[in-house]
């Protein structure tokens, strides 16, 4: 059985001292157990505040995006090994506004998930359609072709980590939801391309997630769908009573 996976996406929010008031407060709510994993993702400036204030490493802290090369001239960019020494354990790789507002490509994040995995990290590889892309039909060939293009030539045994998170842009911060319908088709989809790229065990084993206006009113009917494994939150993760109220959801 999946392990269920409620994951913050902080954005361009919050300082150091804002992250640290939001971890006393959240983790005064919520006891972490061993049924399911919380993933925060704060800015890299308040990373070390976000593990400074998990003081039993209860919580996965994640980047929300780095480059594919070790170092360079790449102003403002932040390396996997730099990662590593903050002590993140994860990233999002591929999130929607990466690629719709920064302009990065399948090829590109494809890189990027080499180079985290090669680090150790946990990828968090994003996906997902825009409004006019649904409208026309071509959600699984959109999906099939991020899905496939963002992993190209990596070997199953290297993505016994890997997390997918299913996001659709039409949905992302715009007060529309994907139904739960709408949710487990993609999910299903994604899954059936696993299968189909690599082997019914990693399909079986990947843990695929819901990113697009998750919030405690509707949490509940999307973790009731056979192949939604977690949420990625974005909004509602940046107060601490709500993104508690997602994790904790009967």
């Amino acid at each position: 059985m999946r392990k269920p996976l409620y994951a913050a996406n902080w954005k361009m929010n919050k300082t150091g001292a804002e992250t640290r008031m939001f971890f006393e407060k959240f983790l005064s709510q919520v006891q972490p157990s061993s049924d399911a994993d919380i993933m925060i993702a704060p800015p890299f400036t308040s990373i070390i505040d976000a593990i400074d204030s998990d003081e039993s490493e209860r919580i996965i802290i994640a980047a929300q995006n780095m480059h594919f090369e070790a170092a360079g001239a790449f102003t403002g960019e932040i390396s996997a090994r730099m990662l590593n020494e903050l002590g993140c354990s994860a990233v999002i790789l591929g999130h929607s506004e990466r690629r719709h507002v920064f302009g990065e490509n399948d090829v590109m994040i494809n890189k990027k998930i080499v180079t985290a995995i090669d680090a150790g990290l946990m990828p968090l590889f994003c996906v997902g359609e825009k409004l006019g892309q649904r409208e026309l039909g071509k959600t699984q060939e959109i999906l099939e072709t991020q899905v496939s293009e963002g992993l190209k030539g990596i070997p199953e045994k290297d993505l016994a980590e890997l997390v997918i998170a299913y996001e659709p842009v039409w949905a992302i911060g715009t007060g529309r939801t994907a139904t739960p319908d709408q949710a487990q088709e993609a999910h299903l989809y994604i899954r059936s391309l696993l299968s189909t790229l690599y082997s019914n065990d990693l399909s079986n084993a990947t843990r695929i997630l819901y990113g697009g206006s998750v919030k405690p009113s509707n949490i509940s009917e999307l973790m009731d769908q056979p192949d939604v494994d977690g949420v990625l939150v974005g909004g509602a993760s940046l107060e601490p009573d709500s993104f508690a109220a997602i994790v904790i959801h009967d």
